[in-house]
């Protein structure tokens, strides 16, 4: 238990009386699950599941699977027979649809609140900025922007309002837990709001508290986020990682802290790794994995203006035991220093098989591999190499046409022989439902 001296707990204030807007969250609910049941009416009240890759473990479910008891990250083989004898629609991961999808919610919202208010935070959820929207226009906006979502996507989501992001993402929790009485929609308006949600939430719940900090405060007493806001600054400092506790606490009484972001940061590591759909023990194919890899790696690159000076791979090889743990294997990796930075997929692709060549071990079963693309710096800042026959606007013009052309015409129409033509390798997707909105040869038939 603490031994700190604590506040008076019924003095405690929250400073909502000045704050000048609030800030929502839009969250889709089971948003893989609900992405397969838009082109799918008749799965509207049937148990759904999505896998993940190589159909491994459960990573969405609906809210009839939930009440049959399919665990979320269980493993698929473990719940096939519960799954099988409830008859729950099983698919593979479709993220060309799911991001698709995710687009389109997005961009929904944008129409609706103003682009410049709106903050991706994930494939499934986002921030909106609603301090234009007087408080008691708050529930019945939110109300309108769920209705439109589900009308024009089809994709259903919850919203949660209140004066700071972490309040926000409580309320949407709560907006979840029971859809029927919520009409997936809560708010945390005034003060008397904030200490009732305080008192009902479970640390654990509380966004930013990761299973370790939970589990610490679990054993000091501290419960619900309303102890934890009794606690005095100097103690949170101390316990809860210094400035980064002192903000989550103020956030949770009502003091923004986390700003609305004008655009995501550019990532500093780019990365691209998978299962393979069955182990393979050949060099051609690990080559054939890597080149796949550090092609998709070099688009996601050039998406964000970027080039890379280092390139790392991996390969993980089967152990050499009889054990049932499948997440037993040996990891081998290399890197190497490029001598310019680039952008350019065959200058990323030539090294990276090159370390294949000098880690693979001949005689083993490999599993899984990836490529690792960092040392980022601007692509207008790369420097010319005077060796090379192309100039570098000449390079990034090829990149993009080849970009436009494998995004116009989908199933990588032009690629790079070493990525590879059958790829027998690939992950299996057994389950897998057609890319209704992104192929034209899988377009949903209706009649």
């Amino acid at each position: 238990m603490i031994t700190d001296s604590q506040p008076d707990k019924t003095a405690l204030k929250f400073p909502l009386q000045g704050v000048r807007g609030f800030k929502a969250i839009v969250d889709c609910n089971s948003f893989y699950c609900s992405c397969e049941r838009v082109f799918r009416p008749d799965l509207k009240n049937r148990p759904v599941v999505v896998l993940s890759n190589n159909d491994g473990c459960i990573i969405s479910r609906s809210d009839e699977a939930k009440l049959l008891g399919v665990e979320m990250a269980g493993p698929y083989f473990k719940a096939k027979n519960l799954i099988e004898k409830n008859k729950v629609a099983t698919f593979s991961s479709n993220y060309n649809l799911y991001g698709d999808m995710s687009r389109r919610v997005m961009d929904t919202l944008k129409i609706l609140i103003g682009e410049n208010n709106v903050e991706v935070y994930s494939v499934d959820e986002c921030f909106l900025d609603v301090s234009m929207i007087e408080k008691n226009l708050l529930y019945a906006c939110a109300l309108q922007m769920r209705e439109t979502v589900e009308q024009w996507t089809g994709v259903s989501v919850s919203v949660g309002i209140a004066a700071t992001k972490t309040l926000a993402k409580i309320a949407n929790h709560l907006a979840k837990k029971n859809k029927a009485a919520t009409k997936c929609i809560a708010t945390i308006i005034t003060e008397d709001d904030v200490r009732s949600v305080l008192k009902k939430t479970h640390v654990k719940e509380i966004w930013g508290v990761g299973t370790a900090y939970a589990e610490k405060l679990i054993n000091w007493g501290i419960t619900t986020a309303w102890d934890l806001c009794n606690m005095p600054e100097e103690w949170i400092h101390k316990h809860m990682g210094g400035v980064v506790g002192v903000r989550l606490v103020k956030e949770l009484k009502g003091i923004p802290c986390i700003e609305m972001k004008d655009e995501l940061k550019v990532k500093k590591m780019i990365a691209t790794t998978r299962m393979f759909g069955k182990n393979i023990t050949e060099l051609d194919d690990i080559k054939e994995a890597i080149a796949t890899y550090a092609t998709r790696a070099a688009e996601k690159l050039r998406r964000q203006k970027c080039a890379a000076s280092v390139v790392s791979i991996f390969i993980v090889a089967k152990e050499e035991t009889h054990s049932v743990n499948f997440s037993h294997g040996t990891t081998l990796s290399t890197h190497t220093i490029l001598p310019f930075a680039t952008s350019v997929t065959n200058e990323l692709i030539a090294p990276a098989l090159q370390l294949a060549e000098q880690i693979f071990k001949p005689g083993r079963e490999y599993k899984k591999a990836g490529v690792m693309l960092s040392g980022l710096v601007p692509d207008t800042s790369i420097q010319s190499n005077l060796f090379t026959p192309l100039s570098e606007n000449n390079k990034r013009f090829l990149m993009e046409t080849l970009d436009n052309i494998n995004f116009s015409m989908r199933n990588d129409i032009v690629k790079f022989a070493s990525s590879g033509l059958s790829r027998d390798w690939k992950m299996r997707k057994e389950f897998r439902s057609p890319r209704y909105t992104s192929r034209w040869n899988e377009l949903k038939q209706v009649g």
